[in-house]
């Protein structure tokens, strides 16, 4: 069985699914043709219906629960993984929500977890995530909320961190930050998509074993980030949830869902 699968070519995301994709592991009577895209593209692709299977913002996953299931492998959550708002020049929190504020989507969980911190903000521009920190350093806008290994890379481009959007979740929450997940179709039998699982599973663990080599597929695909910057990329956002979100996890989720319902 063909399935396609969606996934970004930032470095947790290669890694996770490296093996899966690249016939380092066996995976029996399916295959998988994939597309690699930004977040908030497969966001869209995701609200399309278009992919079989397909990482996702968790931003966005109330939009697709009714087409797609959470799986419970592959995904990004856990404590100090959020996304942060950073600017120029330092700028009092009060001040945010007048502010022309760069948001990496309208469907990320990025631009959720700054909308629970500025509810009132009104000037948001929505641009691909590692176009922001150019926006803020040219002046088109004033902030912007950076994720992925921009986290690693604000500081040397002289721009100074105004907030941690995920410690902010975390303080007024009390539960781990969802970043992302992979969804499949549910059309998809539960044998498969417990197969898709244990697929991914096994990805990461084949990847682990290899780790600290990066492979080439990991590498090629980085946006020529050095190999530092690519482990801690990966060090970050792959952990003992990308295996398996467990109880922890999915009440995290669920504590999402909520919030989302609340503030859009």
């Amino acid at each position: 069985m063909m399935i396609s699968l969606g996934f970004s070519p930032c470095p947790n995301d290669t890694f996770i699914f490296d093996a899966l994709v690249n016939g380092k592991i066996d995976t029996g009577d399916l295959q998988f043709n994939v597309q690699m895209e930004d977040v908030q593209t497969l966001n869209e692709w995701a609200i399309a219906g278009k992919l079989d299977c397909t990482k996702i913002s968790y931003g966005v996953y109330p939009l697709v629960q009714d087409q797609y299931q959470l799986l419970e492998a592959g995904g990004a959550l856990g404590s100090g993984v959020g996304p942060l708002l950073i600017a120029k020049k330092t700028i009092a929190l009060e001040d945010i929500p007048a502010l022309r504020i760069a948001i990496p989507g309208k469907n990320t969980t990025a631009h959720l977890l700054f909308s629970l911190a500025f509810p009132n903000a009104s000037q948001k521009k929505f641009l691909v995530f590692h176009d922001i920190e150019q926006a803020v350093l040219d002046g088109r806008v004033d902030a912007g909320v950076i994720i992925h290994e921009n986290r690693f890379t604000y500081a040397d481009k002289g721009l100074h961190k105004l907030i941690d959007l995920g410690e902010y979740w975390e303080s007024k929450l009390n539960c781990p930050i969802p970043l992302g997940g992979i969804v499949a179709k549910k059309t998809f039998s539960q044998e498969t998509l417990q197969k898709i699982d244990t697929l991914i599973s096994a990805s990461i663990r084949h990847s682990w074993s290899q780790y600290p080599a990066l492979s080439s597929f990991i590498r090629e695909h980085s946006q020529e980030m050095s190999e530092e910057v690519m482990r801690q990329h990966i060090n970050l956002y792959v952990n003992e949830y990308s295996m398996s979100l467990g109880v922890k996890g999915h009440a995290a989720v669920n504590q999402l869902m909520a919030t989302y319902a609340l503030l859009f």
